[in-house]
């Protein structure tokens, strides 16, 4: 997820970083309640808890646009995904970096095989 943030902040985007871990980043917000408002992007890469808990917490604060990190997404991340505007399966990644990036690469064999 660091290279997510790495990547939209080299494009000038504004990046909130929610970091859920028993030793979160310095930079970062540590609860979901501590979220801004508004923010319309989110990016979900939860391994160690169920990702949809996240998810719901972060609708109520406005969130329209959820990617769920590849391997990531549980049956109930898919059950409210149903009633949100959610991209499941694919890295999230694909969408940065250059074309001669890993990041590049995998965003071409993505394309080949129908996965972007």
């Amino acid at each position: 997820m660091n290279w997510a943030v790495k990547e939209l902040r080299k494009k000038g985007k504004t990046v909130h970083f929610i970091d859920l871990s028993d030793r979160p980043e310095l930079d970062a917000i540590k609860s979901i309640g501590e979220a801004p408002e508004g923010v319309e992007n989110v990016v979900i890469g939860l391994t160690k808890t169920e990702p949809a808990d996240a998810m719901k917490g972060l609708f109520e604060k406005g969130v329209v646009n959820t990617w769920v990190h590849w391997k990531t997404d549980t049956p109930a991340v898919r059950e409210l995904c149903a009633d949100h505007q959610c991209y499941t399966g694919r890295c999230p990644m694909l969408y940065l970096g250059n074309d001669l990036s890993i990041h590049g690469v995998h965003r071409m064999f993505a394309k080949i095989i129908g996965k972007y």
